[in-house]
């Protein structure tokens, strides 16, 4: 996986430490909007990346669209890590990049670290504002949701302890501990990583069972964190990260949910089934060398959902 070290790129091709375990790396820009301005804001997407998808989910749900211009990358993450590489879906940076990389160079020239998505980029400024999926969205909850529709608030002020502990339970466990499988490289620790896995999913179908979201009645910013794993999981994750327990459709209340939030107004447009596979399955050589990337399996997500 490609990085910057004092602003020059250097490649790896390891992504787990010395026993064998994945361990994500913190992201480096965490500023936070203050005042909403519709348009001055880009945000730069994968329709792959999972976190990526988080803001895109985020801003269709609160009629944001107007308010953040997108630019999505290509599929393929090589050597050159995030290109605008032309193909189907990818919609180019209006300053003409075509390497992502570019991007936190003209915000930083000495930067070091990982070039990941998303990211919220200041077009006056002309700077990265933040990178953080989890904060970016919650700009979007808090700062700029009086821009949009109003119809939704994912981050309701009742509910915040009960949002922040469900965005905290799910993400090692689920969010990342699918990465944590798929990219370990000893026994031991992709059999940590997959236990943890379903270990958590096991919990929250319980918890599911019992109440509608994962905070309580109300959908909020913890469905959706856990809704971009879950799209992913039967497709990719289940196979290609070794996740093979058992299956998303296994679990009645999950697959339940999982079908809902991709059902809401404007979320099935936010997914690109094809990138997704062709991301996983073409990008991660360590994982498949071959690249092949299989033509199923077929999954319905516009069936009844059966959650009232």
């Amino acid at each position: 996986m490609g990085h910057f070290i004092d602003g020059e790129w250097t490649t790896t091709r390891s992504f787990a430490d010395g026993d064998g375990t994945f361990r994500r790396k913190a992201t480096t820009f965490r500023e936070r909007v203050e005042t909403p301005e519709a348009g001055r804001y880009r945000l730069y997407v994968s329709y792959a990346c999972p976190w990526a998808h988080r803001t895109l989910i985020a801003r269709a749900l609160l009629g944001l669209e107007h308010v953040f211009d997108v630019a999505v990358v290509h599929h393929f993450m090589g050597e050159d890590g995030w290109t605008f590489a032309p193909g189907a879906g990818v919609v180019p940076d209006a300053e003409g990049t075509t390497l992502l990389r570019d991007v936190y160079l003209r915000a930083d020239p000495r930067f070091t670290g990982r070039v990941t998505v998303p990211i919220l980029w200041d077009t006056r400024e002309e700077g990265i504002v933040n990178n953080e999926s989890r904060e970016i969205v919650r700009m979007m909850s808090d700062v700029f949701r009086s821009l949009g529709h109003g119809e939704r608030d994912l981050h309701p002020a009742a509910l915040h302890d009960a949002i922040e502990h469900a965005i905290d339970a799910i993400y090692e466990p689920i969010n990342n501990g699918v990465y944590r499988s798929g990219f370990a490289r000893t026994q031991q620790a992709y059999e940590a990583a997959v236990n943890d896995v379903f270990e958590a999913l096991d919990h929250w179908e319980g918890v599911l069972g019992r109440q509608r979201y994962l905070a309580g009645d109300q959908l909020t910013e913890a469905d959706i964190f856990l809704f971009t794993t879950l799209v992913r999981f039967d497709l990719v994750y289940h196979y290609h990260f070794k996740c093979n327990r058992r299956r998303i459709q296994d679990y009645p209340n999950l697959w339940g949910f999982t079908r809902e939030i991709f059902q809401l107004p404007g979320v099935a447009d936010t997914v690109s089934f094809d990138h997704i596979t062709m991301h996983y399955f073409g990008s991660h050589e360590s994982v498949n060398p071959t690249r092949v990337v299989p033509v199923g399996p077929e999954i319905d997500f516009r069936a009844p959902h059966g959650r009232g």
